[in-house]
């Protein structure tokens, strides 16, 4: 198939597939007339990229992926260099995750103390209004 159509079954652009070979995770073979000349196996070498990147990792994590598919194998990650990525995104992950859960728990925090300072600045008093109201909020977004 040619490019434009390894774009589309793919879901991607022609750019895209350029810059991958650029890149070296693409082989074009070339037709006699030149043009650029891809097979089924490169469409599931796109997917396994995409899923990847979907999944959040960079393009360059993705080159043992793709080397294990080449080399034959019916999974990209079932070769030891792409269990090691999944191994070293895996402990990314966990280390994004544990900090969120320090940031939730300072938010959290504050919201308490938040709620405690309003409530002893309006025993039975009216609540504090905002300078901004609901109403002028949509009168700015109209002018």
């Amino acid at each position: 198939m040619r490019i434009g159509e390894l774009a589309a079954r793919a879901g991607t652009t022609t750019r895209t597939l350029r810059y991958y070979e650029s890149r070296g995770l693409l082989a074009a073979r070339r037709t006699d007339n030149g043009y650029r000349s891809y097979d089924e196996a490169d469409l599931r070498l796109l997917q396994q990229i995409r899923t990847l990147q979907d999944f959040g990792f960079e393009l360059e994590e993705t080159r043992p992926f793709v080397d294990c598919l080449r080399a034959g194998h019916p999974a990209g990650d079932t070769c030891p260099a792409s269990l090691a990525v999944y191994r070293r995104k895996l402990a990314e992950l966990d280390a994004l995750i544990g900090e969120l859960g320090a940031v939730r728990a300072q938010v959290g925090a504050e919201l308490a103390r938040a709620e405690v300072m309003a409530a002893a600045e309006t025993p039975g008093g009216p609540e504090p209004r905002c300078e901004l109201s609901a109403d002028k909020a949509i009168e700015g977004t109209m002018s």
